[in-house]
């Protein structure tokens, strides 16, 4: 049994059907803060999101409108619908997961994003985010930054969360291997989206935080 009572305050940023260790940092923790005043960042997991599939592991990335030569808050990032990447985004997550043990238990409680136009990536994500909490049956506050500041005293892994950084070098995080559905052919794939832990093992996802 962990000991959780040192888990007080975390700065997180937002993200796309987030990563394992996102989740394990924000149920752990007792107050969350969510960045809202950040400049928003390319290849990040603010817009995307790793599956693992028939041919290995796959990212799913939401495209953008670009305002060039300008940074951007992360609140007024706003999604194009140019090319229809909810139709492709769906059918990859359908084709990973279909076949695992508690798909067809979840998927009906997000299918909502890949079918609802909304305008602001923060707010599609912060929903998807919400849901997920939801479907495993967690309780919590959720809170925003006031203003962005470089250096905080809370918890802050708005940075270490990334797709370039080993996880290994973010403190207080292990996950034990579990079933996945490719693992026969590919082998475990460590920190996939949230996605991967829920579909493979449903229930007891709180478990391996």
């Amino acid at each position: 049994m962990q000991n959780h009572s040192k888990y007080k305050n975390v700065l997180l940023s937002i993200a796309y059907f987030p990563p394992i260790i996102y989740f394990s940092k924000l149920i752990k923790y007792e107050n969350i803060f969510l960045e809202k005043y950040e400049n928003y960042k390319k290849q990040s997991y603010r817009n995307r999101c790793v599956i693992y599939g028939a041919n290995g592991l796959q990212t799913l990335s939401i495209p953008v409108k670009k305002i060039s030569g300008k940074k951007i808050k992360i609140t007024d990032v706003e999604i194009d619908y140019t090319n229809d990447w909810q139709k492709n985004h769906f059918r990859s997550i359908d084709s990973a997961y279909r076949s695992s043990p508690f798909y067809e238990f979840y998927i009906d409680a997000f299918k909502i994003f890949f079918s609802k136009k909304y305008k602001y990536l923060f707010d599609m994500n912060l929903e998807i985010i919400r849901t997920v909490i939801s479907e495993i049956e967690e309780t919590k506050n959720i809170n925003f930054t006031k203003k962005f500041v470089f250096n905080t005293d809370l918890d802050d892994f708005r940075e270490a969360i990334h797709p370039k950084n080993k996880i290994h070098n973010v403190p207080d995080f292990y996950i034990n291997e579990y079933t996945q559905v490719f693992s026969e052919k590919f082998g475990f794939k460590e920190n996939l989206s949230i996605l991967d832990l829920l579909f493979n093992e449903g229930t007891t996802t709180v478990d391996f935080f």
